[in-house]
């Protein structure tokens, strides 16, 4: 797991102990929704989600990303009671376990409810539009806040993918997000920016956007991709979702060399070990 210790520049501010940001941290993806286009009713069993957690960690999860509404494209909104029912029992259970839990949600109530009962981050698919008092809650909490670019909302996101600048409207986005979180109390320290890999994008687009990392890094945060088995994988591949894990590995890599730091993945074991070897070959000074 990430080093945890005190916070520096290197460091990401994430309620109570700080993850460190100068190495690859890779978010494994807990997904309790019956509808994930990915792995969705794989996890609706609480106990069954706990060891799912559990052997994320061991196969080297720095971090449990927990969803209980699916945001693939077209996917219908699910009311807070509903989300917070899927949801608890296992930020509840993750949390007794003293494994990090990040709450993916773009409703304040549940990201309350979240922290009360244990998790640290916050993951806000919507960038605030949705709810900015999820700001708030972060704030007062002193919990990490992942912020993401997605046009519309998950039920629109596809209709319109057409950008000028791609990359520099993404980093605008960004930036407004960023700007909504510190002035409601946020520390810059606090936040994590996700260019929304799959959101609202085209498959052209979404290579175009890990080729452009590094103009993300110019807001001063640290910037999180989520390629995992996305459908732009499988377009430029011609491959379902259950064989793009060559396509995930190979974007999280490109990542890496342009500047992200932090990898929100579903196959944590094969991206973790990708990732510390391209790593370490970065770093051997050959």
């Amino acid at each position: 797991m990430a080093t945890l210790a005190a916070t520096t520049s290197s460091e990401w501010a994430v309620r109570g102990f700080d993850v460190r940001v100068d190495r690859p941290v890779v978010v494994g993806v807990l997904n309790v929704t019956p509808d994930s286009f990915s792995d969705g009713g794989s996890y609706a069993d609480t106990d069954e989600a706990l060891a799912r957690a559990e052997e994320m960690v061991r196969d080297g999860a720095d971090l449990i990303d927990v969803g209980g509404e699916s945001t693939r494209p077209g996917a219908l909104a699910v009311h807070a009671t509903e989300e917070w029912g899927r949801v608890g029992p296992v930020v509840e259970g993750l949390a007794l376990r003293n494994i990090p839990v990040s709450i993916d949600t773009m409703k304040a109530d549940v990201a309350r409810r979240a922290i009360d009962s244990g998790a640290v981050v916050l993951n806000d698919v919507s960038g605030l539009r949705h709810d900015p008092v999820l700001a708030d809650v972060a704030a007062r909490a002193g919990a990490g806040l992942i912020l993401m670019h997605m046009r519309g909302t998950p039920r629109t996101m596809q209709s319109d993918l057409a950008y000028d600048d791609l990359v520099g409207q993404v980093r605008d986005g960004l930036r407004q997000s960023l700007e909504v979180a510190l002035g409601r109390g946020c520390s810059p320290e606090q936040i994590v920016l996700d260019p929304g890999i799959g959101f609202g994008k085209s498959a052209a687009g979404n290579l175009e956007l890990i080729a452009g990392v590094g103009r993300l890094l110019e807001l001063g945060r640290p910037v999180l991709v989520g390629p995992s088995r996305k459908s732009f994988i499988g377009e430029i591949l011609n491959v379902p979702v259950e064989e793009r894990l060559e396509g995930t590995i190979a974007a999280c890599l490109s990542a890496l060399e342009r500047g992200a730091r932090l990898f929100r993945v579903h196959d944590v074991r094969q991206v973790r070990r990708a990732v510390d070897l391209a790593w370490a070959i970065r770093n051997s000074g050959t």
